[in-house]
């Protein structure tokens, strides 16, 4: 925790945060869009998301695009968090599936018995092609909670996020993020609608106010083979796993720090 805090506060003093604190800002909202996209397997070269327009066409693209959207959102939801979680998390969804909520009766509300995930789907709402899931290798694998359990974690989870508490942000950030990933509550875009949240929290906590230190990049940098072994540590419930787990959303964090910590100094060089 202590070395999240001086790494956060290092970045805050640096002098570019004095005028141009909202370029800063809008590049790391882009680049955590990246990173979070790359989890779900839509791994884009930076300049490929700064220049594309077009995030309808495909599994891929749909995926990028829903990223983009959370990211701009994120901020917009902070007082609606901390009042009500669960109707933060339905808009967050609704974001990410775009133009489907007003085909797909799923899109917003936790998914009901029988009903299917898929992570990244296509324009017409199923699988990839070829039926191969863009998250193989990832916590979308993990066993999937039936619908009840899912309703009864969620008003858990809302109840903990609401309750007055003294846990460093950093592990109330994780335990959202992990929760959301072991529950998959709707019926796509989980991945990236936990690392929303996740970013949400860092946000209205007061560590990241000014959205500067984004996750996402360092556990894409990361990679998702440990993101996925992380997850397993959560999954387990373990002192051991959640110190795991919440290791590595420390570690993500500290490298998002060190992205835009490059970005302030490719600033104060004029090279960016």
């Amino acid at each position: 925790m202590d070395s999240v805090r001086k790494a956060v506060d290092r970045v805050y003093g640096h002098r570019v945060m004095r005028r141009r604190a909202g370029e800063v800002t809008a590049e790391a909202a882009l680049r955590a869009a990246r990173g979070s996209a790359a989890l779900s397997g839509a791994d884009w070269a930076l300049e490929e998301v700064r220049r594309r327009s077009d995030f309808g066409s495909d599994a891929e693209a749909r995926t990028v695009g829903a990223a983009l959207r959370l990211n701009a959102e994120a901020g917009q939801l902070l007082t609606i968090w901390g009042q009500s979680p669960l109707r933060a998390l339905a808009r967050l969804h609704l974001v990410a599936a775009g133009g489907a909520g007003a085909a797909d009766r799923t899109v917003g509300r936790p998914r009901l018995a029988g009903e299917p995930v898929v992570e990244a789907p296509g324009p017409d709402g199923t699988a990839p092609e070829g039926g191969a899931p863009l998250t193989a290798g990832s916590p979308a694998e993990a066993p999937l909670p039936d619908a009840d359990e899912v309703v009864a974690r969620l008003d858990g989870l809302a109840r903990l996020v609401i309750a007055p508490s003294s846990a460093p942000a950093l592990v109330t950030a994780a335990v959202v993020h992990g929760e959301l990933l072991a529950l998959r509550p709707f019926g796509s875009y989980n991945g990236l609608v936990a690392r929303a949240a996740e970013r949400i929290v860092l946000i209205g906590s007061g560590l990241d106010p000014k959205a500067i230190c984004p996750a996402e990049v360092g556990h894409a940098e990361l990679g998702r083979a440990a993101y996925a072994a992380a997850f397993d540590g959560y999954l387990s419930g373990t002192p051991a796993g959640m110190a795991a787990w919440i290791t590595h959303c420390g570690r993500a964090v500290e490298l998002g720090v060190r992205e835009s910590t490059a970005v302030c100094e490719a600033l104060q060089r004029g090279a960016a």
